[in-house]
């Protein structure tokens, strides 16, 4: 815990080490994985109302872009003039409060209740269940990613290597996702860490929403893990042209990409890579390329 009452992103703990016939004792750094509560409130019929809307475990940190990324990638609110304030709940004493999180929407912002599934839940790992479908993306979509970027295959092979040098909490703690975005010249924007891979990305699109910059035309997304159809569709609702991840996509998620125009990459490691959807904006890749 923080001096100032939040949970910190980090927490330490005595762990017992056997190392080549050696036991030992030593303090060991953890992740912080705690629930935050994402509620709206907006209004109807003059009336403010409020209403719980998703529970993700996360690590603490960045937890309005979080919540505004959620919104945005799920098609709940189209831009920062949708949003009049988020806050944490002052209605919760103790350090409990920094595990709620209210959007406010403006008055005038429609919000249908409904439209989240049912009093949704969301965990680190599956993204928001039962939610995943291509219909949706194509209902809330503001649109295909922009992108005319050419990407090199030494451009796209660094990109691991600056996520890796961004990583801090990582780097202490070994436990982490990350989501980091990149210009078109490969220059590292911004990165976000959470122990879920969804938390991660949903990080990087509220922090741009936030700033006003969205969509983000011609950038490049990487993430540390495997591409899930969820990814993809935060992705795209973002304007992000090119997703890459260090793992395997879905089926789903080829599919998603490919019908967005979305370059989609994957198993990018080491000297190597494959392009699944959006080829003609990586060069060198030879007339021949995705035709078997």
């Amino acid at each position: 815990m923080s001096a100032a009452g939040r949970p910190g992103r980090t927490v330490s703990t005595r762990i017992i080490c056997a190392r080549n016939g050696s036991v030992y004792s030593r303090v060991d750094e953890l992740a912080t994985e705690e629930p935050l509560e994402v509620r709206v409130a907006y209004f109807e019929a003059g009336v403010e109302r409020r209403r719980s809307i998703a529970v993700t475990m996360r690590t603490p940190g960045n937890d309005f872009e979080l919540a505004a990324g959620f919104l945005y990638s799920e098609g709940v609110i189209t831009g920062p003039e949708s949003v009049d304030r988020i806050a944490y709940c002052t209605d919760i004493e103790g350090p409990q409060m920094y595990n709620v999180v209210t959007v406010h929407l403006r008055p005038g912002v429609a919000f249908d209740p409904e439209r989240l599934s049912r009093n949704v839940y969301t965990s680190s790992s599956c993204g928001v269940c039962g939610k995943a479908s291509l219909e949706l993306v194509r209902t809330v979509c503001p649109g295909r990613p922009v992108g005319d970027l050419k990407l090199w295959p030494e451009l796209i092979l660094g990109l691991p290597r600056a996520l890796a040098r961004a990583q801090r909490v990582f780097a202490r703690t070994g436990g982490l996702h990350a989501s980091a975005l990149f210009d078109a010249g490969g220059d590292l924007l911004l990165v976000r860490e959470d122990v879920g891979r969804h938390n991660a990305m949903d990080k990087v699109i509220g922090a741009l929403l936030l700033a006003g910059k969205l969509p983000a035309s011609n950038t490049i997304v990487l993430v540390s893990g495997r591409a899930s159809f969820e990814l993809v569709q935060k992705a795209v609702m973002a304007g992000i042209p090119v997703l890459a991840a260090v793992g395997a996509p879905s089926s789903l998620a080829v599919e998603l990409a490919r019908e967005f125009g979305l370059t989609l990459i994957g198993f990018l490691r080491g000297d190597q890579f494959n392009v699944y959807a959006g080829a003609e904006r990586v060069e060198g890749l030879g007339a021949g390329a995705g035709t078997r």
